[in-house]
């Protein structure tokens, strides 16, 4: 059974789109007192929408919205119709509730099983995951599209190392997925184990977080995998699985028959230019329980034009790159944790693991400095040369200053959900 979309060419995908943004708003109108709210002020009925331009008539939704509207917010269907909740892990203020019906978990399904299906997995494959477990959406996500596509799941969740790796070596599993830093932390336990030799895994699928280039090496090396996927995952669309990037890893195959996405300028809000980097904004085509519509989701990443050597017709968006939230202002300049690790990614001197620290002192002035890990293979001998190289390649290309510090090897800290990099200790 293919997961695959049915659609040919895009002027097909087009009449999906349509038929499913007019579905959305016609459904979220008559069933959500929010929306009914929000389209009437800004003056739009569902009978207005009578094509793909239209979307720019339809005012935006926030997180701040979803939080506003705690504990039901976006609610579309009456509650008997609701079989399912996820949450997002709420780190500042009140969880981002969305409600799920049936319908809906078998789309979402559906699209994760189109996700194991472009990986090239078969039902052969033995998938192990290590992604958390609980009112988030991350490991019930690809429990349940490993179970609609077919593979054998070993469902693990992140932590407790020691299981993991007995796990790894007795059920052979053949698949990993993970965040970016749960997929580090198992590769420098195979490394330090030495057991790399006795391993199946092939693949890992990976997202929740950005991963450095750097990283990324380090994790096919040490575990001797083929292929490193990245899935994008919002809690708010449907959660993990509405994605992922082809053995070709030209960019992230999104499925466009479930979801319209926007490329916007964060700051003006107007599109823009194909190509370049903006925040997505999504519209769902066929959600029941909560549906989104244009909803801004704070992730960056640009349109991938023209068509992947793969030859799927399904539209491509790169990598996040970050998140508008993320970005921090030091001495004037706009500053994203991407750019540091682009940056870091060129030196083979140092690992992956890295931390930002910003402080103000008695000056006034702010200070940035940068911990970074020593290759594994280095001494402390080249430290200061080391660190005067990564200075100078954080002036040119981000035009501010920041002091470099050269950790040893293993000392940052691990961890199998999403790493913290930036310590802003400013007032």
């Amino acid at each position: 059974m293919s997961f695959m979309p049915s659609f040919r060419n895009k002027q097909e995908l087009d009449e999906i789109q349509l038929e499913g943004l007019k579905w959305t708003v016609h459904h979220a109108y008559n069933g959500s007192e929010f929306y009914r709210k929000r389209l009437d002020d800004a003056g739009v009925r569902p009978d207005d929408i009578k094509s793909l331009d239209d979307i720019k008539r339809l005012p935006f939704v926030t997180a701040d919205d979803l939080r506003q509207g705690y504990p039901w917010p976006l609610r579309s269907v009456p509650f008997k119709d609701i079989v399912r909740i996820h949450a997002s892990s709420g780190t500042t203020g009140k969880r981002k509730v969305m409600v799920y019906t049936r319908k809906d978990i078998d789309d979402w399904a559906d699209m994760f099983a189109r996700c194991y299906e472009m990986a090239g997995l078969t039902q052969d494959d033995r998938v192990q995951i290590c992604v958390g477990y609980g009112v988030w959406t991350a490991g019930v996500g690809f429990q349940l599209g490993c179970e609609r596509f077919g593979a054998l799941a070993i469902p693990v969740g992140p932590g407790n190392i020691d299981m993991h790796m007995q796990f790894i070596k007795d059920f052979r599993p053949t698949v990993i997925c993970s965040t970016a830093s749960m997929a580090l932390l198992l590769a420098e336990e195979v490394e330090r184990r030495g057991i790399k030799d006795e391993l199946s895994v092939k693949k890992v699928i990976m997202g929740a977080e950005r991963s450095s280039d750097a990283m990324r090496t380090k994790i096919k090396a040490s575990l001797g995998l083929e292929h490193i996927f990245d899935i994008p995952g919002l809690t708010e669309l449907y959660g993990p699985g509405t994605g992922l990037d082809c053995e070709y890893h030209t960019g992230i195959h999104y499925w466009a028959d479930y979801y319209i996405l926007e490329i916007i300028d964060p700051e003006t809000l107007e599109p823009v230019h194909e190509g370049e980097v903006g925040e997505m904004v999504c519209t769902t085509l066929r959600k029941e329980g909560a549906p989104l519509i244009r909803y801004r989701s704070r992730d960056l990443t640009r349109l991938i034009p023209g068509e992947c050597p793969c030859g799927s017709p399904l539209p491509r968006h790169d990598r996040i790159v970050g998140r508008s939230d993320d970005m921090f202002t030091f001495r004037g300049v706009n500053v994203y944790p991407s750019h540091v690790d682009e940056i870091l990614s060129r030196h083979q001197d140092v690992g992956s693991e890295y931390q930002i620290h910003l402080e103000r002192r008695e000056d006034g002035k702010d200070y940035m400095t940068i911990k970074v890990e020593r290759s594994e293979h280095l001494g402390p001998e080249q430290d200061e040369d080391i660190a005067s190289r990564i200075e100078r390649d954080i002036r040119e290309g981000l035009l501010v200053r920041g002091k470099v510090e050269i950790v040893d090897h293993y000392s940052l800290p691990r961890t199998g959900r999403k790493t913290k990099r930036v310590f802003d200790n400013r007032e």
